[in-house]
């Protein structure tokens, strides 16, 4: 069976026939298109663009999304205009393909000045058509998973651009499932040693962990039985990227990470989520000081989910999260989840966040004097662990939440630091 016409049996679970068609034209115009043109890997081109298609297609994107997912090199590689895909297929389409394109095009590896310049092309893409970073995210996750056949050091400017880019957008657009892959994918090519001997570890303590994990979910299972309470209980992973990080960031030994039982609770309606926390909590004593309710106040990207952490048997620390199933669609695909949703007032209430927070971009951009100056501003909306400070001369430098003067003037230059006796922030003597 042909993989376009696998793609079109799982797109009729949830489009149209006449808009399953419509991709299925996408696929065979691309086919033609980039007839005899091969990836790096000896497989036909096409055989990209169907693999992006399918990315959003495990999301449930609409129709015109996975279209400019099949003809997105279109225009780039084959020297076929837009003006022909817009007569072809519509301008929606054809506008989502040029975003696209416009994108591709970038490289996040050149001078500050050109940097901060693509960073502002992108927030201007994705304020016309928020799709057209989804597109761009699905592509890079492929590109991402077939990595291997690059050179090494084309490899890992990829896997940078990845982890400092595109990984922290699908953060910021609440898309947990695609980040934590972006992430792991960027952690194997850039420190390759480092994450494979992690994951030989997790695969160590995995079998350690397996009966008192056992034990804690049949627990929790019985707990929601006798409260008469309905709701799916889950383990939950630390992925790779994220015991690097608190190993390298927050100082912990690796046994530390893993003593740690992590669990996921997924509810009916909210309501219900309130309920079972009242029910786990009376089951084990909850530590103090870790409850956070964001389902009152949902995070910026969208987020929503009960945390709670409790003393388990022999005082184990377990970590619980409790959210609906919208809310796990949610947390998962993020903003890509509400192209599930049919009706319209739900995917603009769904989409509005995302929107809001690239209107803001644009804001950002009107005020910012200079395309470096609007970087700044970005970065700090995406990184927020992280401050950023212009030194005289206008170079950005990055130091962690917290930093004081004398940090920035050793990051500068150790003399600096060695001999500097004040300081001057914003102009003003501190």
């Amino acid at each position: 069976m042909p993989a376009i016409d696998t793609l079109a049996d799982r797109l009729s679970s949830y489009l149209g026939p006449e808009q399953v068609n419509l991709v299925r034209r996408a696929y065979f115009y691309a086919e033609q298109a980039h007839d005899g043109q091969r990836r790096r890997s000896g497989e036909a081109y096409v055989t990209h663009p169907l693999a992006v298609a399918n990315i959003l297609a495990n999301m449930h994107m609409d129709h015109q999304s996975l279209m400019a997912a099949m003809l997105h090199d279109v225009i780039e590689d084959t020297g076929i205009p837009k003006e022909a895909l817009t007569a072809q297929f519509g301008e929606t389409v054809a506008d989502l393909v040029d975003g696209v394109s416009k994108l591709t095009q970038m490289n996040f590896e050149t001078k500050a000045e050109a940097q901060a310049e693509n960073f502002q092309k992108m927030a201007m893409a994705m304020a016309r058509d928020i799709r057209v970073i989804l597109v761009k995210l699905a592509d890079r996750l492929h590109n991402m998973r077939t990595l291997e056949v690059l050179a090494g050091e084309k490899r890992r400017r990829i896997a940078k651009e990845t982890l400092e880019i595109y990984a922290p957008i699908a953060n910021r657009l609440g898309m947990h499932t695609m980040r934590v892959e972006f992430e792991d994918l960027g952690f194997k090519a850039m420190h390759p040693m480092r994450s494979e001997r992690i994951r030989a570890a997790v695969r160590r303590a995995r079998g350690n962990r397996n009966e008192i994990v056992e034990k804690i979910e049949q627990s929790l299972i019985h707990c929601l039985e006798r409260e008469g309470l309905q709701g799916d209980v889950l383990g939950r992973e630390k992925h790779l990227y994220s015991i690097y990080k608190k190993m390298r960031g927050k100082r912990k030994a690796f046994h530390e990470i893993m003593d740690v039982y992590a669990f996921r609770i997924v509810v009916d309606k909210a309501d219900t989520c309130y309920r079972v926390l009242g029910a786990v909590h009376s089951l084990y004593k909850p530590l103090p000081g870790r409850f956070k309710d964001y389902i009152a106040i949902p995070k910026a990207n969208g987020y929503q989910s009960l945390h709670t952490t409790l003393f388990g048997m022999h005082g184990v620390p377990i970590e619980i999260q409790i959210r609906t199933r919208e809310m796990e669609e949610m947390a998962n695909n993020g903003i890509a989840a509400h192209w599930l949703y049919k009706s319209e007032s739900d995917q603009l209430s769904g989409t509005q966040r995302a929107r809001q927070w690239v209107q803001n971009l644009l804001e950002l951009q009107k005020n910012a004097g200079s395309p470096l100056e609007f970087v700044e501003h970005v970065k700090v909306d995406l990184f927020p662990d992280e401050i950023y400070v212009f030194t005289p001369k206008g170079k950005i430098m990055e130091l962690p939440a917290g930093s004081t003067a004398i940090d920035f003037a050793y990051a500068v230059h150790t003399d600096v630091g060695n001999h500097c006796i004040a300081c001057r922030i914003n102009r003003q003597l501190a």
